[in-house]
């Protein structure tokens, strides 16, 4: 792929990774954030590799397929995860993860679903 088709992924990498660090962010100031480990957690980790994501494909790295496609899979952890919290800044979240997921498994061509990479599954 050229560096210009990567421009929907990379864009949708850098939201993500903004919508993880506001949700972390907002569940580090909700009642109880003990009981949003987890959530903050993810947050961090799927911005983190978003954020790497993005600036491989910017660089046209050889690394950016399999990057991606492991970015897809934490993209989708974090999203099962915050889905799972009726607070908006959670639900928003997991929207931007599972749009950032889709752009990841599309620009690294595997549509087919998650794989294993030795991750537990979300509790």
């Amino acid at each position: 792929m050229e560096r210009s088709q990567y421009a929907n992924c990379i864009e949708a990498c850098n939201d993500c990774a903004d919508a993880c660090d506001m949700c972390a962010s907002a569940c580090l100031r909700e009642e109880d954030p003990k009981a949003m480990a987890r959530c903050i957690a993810l947050d961090i980790d799927c911005a983190q590799l978003c954020r790497l994501a993005a600036a491989v494909m910017a660089r046209g790295g050889d690394a950016v397929h399999a990057i991606c496609l492991a970015c897809a899979e934490v993209c989708e952890l974090c999203a099962d995860e915050c889905a799972s919290h009726p607070m908006q800044h959670c639900q928003d979240c997991a929207s931007a993860c599972r749009r950032c997921a889709a752009e990841c498994r599309h620009m690294s061509g595997n549509q087919g679903g998650r794989r294993n990479l030795g991750m537990p599954a979300p509790h």
